[in-house]
């Protein structure tokens, strides 16, 4: 199971939900051993991920008619009056990176799942665009299409959130 942090990593942005991703992840390994005898060799990844995307699909139909947001707590710091330090000019660096981080997996999470699972794929998981035709089953062009999509609708999530939007 080389491949399972992909997969629970493709089930979590998808799900936007921990519990519900290890659920579809879980029931994805058991779909994946039971037609193991299908799988004729290539890329064991691309299979994996698909079956984790096929059963997400499957498991969205029986259990929710409509995906929830993820609410996100924004945190807020206060100033201090001392002067500066390296540590806390590192703290600063740290929590900066994960203010940004934070940032970007909220306008992540409101694009629209078609488009979510194409950056996914392709900026998280490292997948050539052929291997995300293969797992989401649509031709190369919509891929690379969707995937420009994708990025901009990103970006603009993005610009609209730093607006507070």
């Amino acid at each position: 199971m080389v491949h399972l942090d992909a997969a629970y990593n493709l089930a979590r942005w998808l799900a936007r939900d921990e519990r519900d991703a290890e659920d579809v992840v879980q029931e994805a390994c058991l779909r994946a051993f039971k037609f193991f005898d299908s799988f004729h060799g290539g890329n064991a990844r691309a299979w994996l991920l698909a079956i984790v995307r096929n059963t997400y699909y499957t498991w969205l139909g029986k259990n929710r008619a409509q995906m929830l947001n993820v609410p996100f707590d924004e945190e807020t710091l206060a100033d201090g009056d001392g002067a500066a330090t390296p540590a806390d000019e590192s703290v600063e660096r740290a929590l900066q990176q994960e203010d940004s981080r934070r940032l970007v997996n909220r306008a992540l999470d409101r694009l629209p799942a078609e488009f979510r699972e194409i950056i996914v794929l392709r900026e998280l998981e490292d997948m050539s665009y052929k291997e995300i035709a293969t797992i989401t089953d649509v031709p190369l062009g919509t891929v690379m299409s969707r995937l420009a999509r994708a990025r901009k609708m990103l970006l603009r999530s993005l610009q609209q959130i730093a607006r507070g939007s």
